[in-house]
């Protein structure tokens, strides 16, 4: 039976799902339902299952070892940490740039459903409301404030997809049956690039002192179970859609399976996906950096200088793309895709603090069946990554992408290799003595 603390455990971990939740995941996964029907369903179920792994393994470094992904980073690699810490640093910062860019252009959006006025104006309000809160407050506080948020998304989408007509059996061998149809490749990594946000494993890491090793666990993995079943309410709303998807489509879509009223319950939706999130990606980027280059207690705190310009540079850059009227659907399809990209990057540095003995002794070293969903993740999502790459090479020279026996084995080649080389690096852990 669920008591108050495994409720507030699940509330102040659903701040990861809030992270992951957003514009991000509304537009990546509906219109991927409107795309492909229910064939990208298992890329969801591998992302869940693979961000509950990661993001327990990221909370276990802090909680085992004192420390977080940071300080461990330096802890393990010495000298050549500053350089490892600066491309985190920029690859993290980055990537939440492109996710503040997402989540502001969606909020608008779903407000520009039900409200005829400027932009401008709603994004300067949506900027304020976020910068007060996050000047004001402390992240436990967001944090449960976007639980609450996400519960109330999740309850509405989750009751438009069980109103819409559609297969059991289809959906569920979509979940578990992976399928790559043509063109799906940037939507493939998209939706693993909402998912398994990368900076949620630092944010994972900073916000998980005081707990306990069954509490964070509890809590993670109700939280992000619970967000991988709204993304997949979410398809299935995209599958009602005809036509190309646009955010009106959507509205028009649910307005002629629950009313007219439908239409207020997106764009309420889509705002609140968005606001939500664009309050955690600064949280996230401020303690990103937090976590890389200083303690909480020291120059890094949460009320100093440089913790809070972490998370205004995020909130300003948000909200000058915010003004730019740029078109919201192409920008947050990207930024998942670029968040996708990095996956692999911060996945390698996670998988090796975790199989350190030195770091966490043998009792808290990961299991074989979370190695070997790390690996999966690294090798997916560098995968599919470089299929992108290659797309984006052949454009620039005005070509089309037609993967050949060459192409594939190249990709292949490169995938298995850092694969390789992450699996000896683990292995020669092993033979660490922690003392």
């Amino acid at each position: 039976m669920l008591n108050k603390k495994g409720l507030l455990s699940i509330l102040f971990w659903s701040v990861i799902s809030a992270a992951f939740i957003g514009p991000g995941t509304v537009t990546t996964a509906a219109a991927a339902g409107a795309l492909y029907h229910t064939d990208l369903l298992w890329t969801l179920t591998f992302s869940t299952i693979a961000c509950i792994f990661l993001q327990e393994a990221s909370a276990r470094i802090t909680i085992g070892s004192g420390k977080n992904m940071g300080e461990a980073i330096a802890e393990k690699y010495g000298e050549k940490s500053k350089w490892i810490k600066l491309l985190l640093s920029i690859s993290i910062i980055f990537g939440c740039v492109a996710y503040q860019t997402g989540n502001i252009l969606g909020a608008i959006s779903g407000l520009g459903l039900i409200y005829d006025i400027h932009p401008s104006i709603f994004t300067a309000l949506i900027v304020m409301v976020g910068a007060l809160l996050l000047w004001f407050g402390n992240y436990k506080n967001v944090a449960h404030f976007m639980g609450i948020i996400v519960g109330i998304i999740g309850v509405g989408f989750c009751t438009v997809a069980l109103q819409l007509d559609w297969s059991a059996l289809t959906v569920i061998k979509s979940a578990f049956t992976p399928s790559l149809p043509t063109g799906s490749g940037i939507y493939v990594i998209s939706l693993i690039g909402t998912t398994i946000v990368p900076y949620n494993l630092f944010l994972a890491s900073g916000i998980s002192q005081g707990q306990t090793i069954k509490e964070m666990r509890f809590g993670i993995s109700i939280a992000i179970l619970i967000g991988g079943i709204i993304s997949m309410a979410v398809v299935l709303v995209g599958t009602s859609i005809n036509g190309d998807f646009t955010f009106q489509a959507l509205a028009q879509s649910m307005s002629a399976t629950l009313g007219a009223g439908a239409e207020y319950l997106v764009g309420i939706g889509l705002f609140a996906a968005g606001f939500t999130s664009s309050i955690t990606a600064p949280l996230a980027a401020a303690i990103t950096a937090q976590s890389i280059w200083g303690k909480s207690d020291d120059k890094w705190g949460t009320t100093s200088f440089n913790y809070r310009s972490i998370w205004i540079l995020v909130l300003v850059t948000g909200l000058i793309f915010g003004m730019l009227n740029l078109k919201p659907i192409p920008v947050i399809i990207l930024a998942q895709a670029i968040n996708g990209f990095l996956l692999p990057l911060i996945a390698y540095f996670l998988i090796i603090l975790v199989n350190d003995p030195k770091l966490l002794g043998h009792h808290l070293l990961n299991s074989a069946l979370t190695n070997l969903i790390m690996y999966l993740v690294v090798g997916v999502s560098t995968f599919i990554g470089l299929i992108n790459l290659f797309k984006v090479f052949y454009l620039l020279f005005d070509k089309e992408f037609d993967a050949n026996n060459i192409e594939i084995s190249i990709i292949s080649f490169f995938t298995l290799a850092l694969i390789g080389f992450t699996i000896k690096k683990v292995r020669a852990l092993k033979f660490v003595n922690p003392d």
